[in-house]
């Protein structure tokens, strides 16, 4: 029996910007994706000092990884994101991509962490993601 996921935004919370405040997962097998980072598949950082070209090696890498276990985006229900020195103009270049793989939506639940480093000082973001398998 394939999971259902059900991902919302109550009313009583303010509306969200490309995410949804809460996902309901009826019990299942899941995925969990490590935090992925701009690394190509070679080990390279890719977009040095770039976060919008380093989102789209990351959400890249996790598409891969998401294929490797039999599934995509659209079955992904938490997604945590940590960016280097976050600002308002990073959150925004990170977004643009972000919907470019996610989509129309239903969002999943989502947090994004403001970091001082990660594991390399050229990195500058790491997504993890968790997604429901059938």
């Amino acid at each position: 029996m394939p999971s259902k996921i059900d991902l919302f935004s109550p009313a009583s919370l303010s509306p969200p910007t490309g995410y949804s405040h809460v996902a309901i997962v009826e019990a299942g097998k899941q995925v969990h994706i490590s935090g992925q980072v701009a690394f190509d598949p070679m080990g390279k950082v890719v977009g040095e000092g770039d976060i919008a070209a380093q989102a789209e090696q990351v959400y890249a890498n996790l598409a891969a990884a998401l294929a490797a276990a039999g599934t995509d985006f659209s079955k992904v229900f938490k997604l945590v994101t940590y960016v280097v020195e976050l600002s308002t103009e990073k959150a925004v270049a990170v977004r643009k991509v972000r919907m470019k793989y996610l989509g129309d939506g239903p969002y999943p639940a989502s947090t994004m962490v403001g970091v001082t480093a990660l594991v390399n000082p050229r990195l500058l973001i790491e997504i993890e993601a968790i997604a429901a398998l059938d």
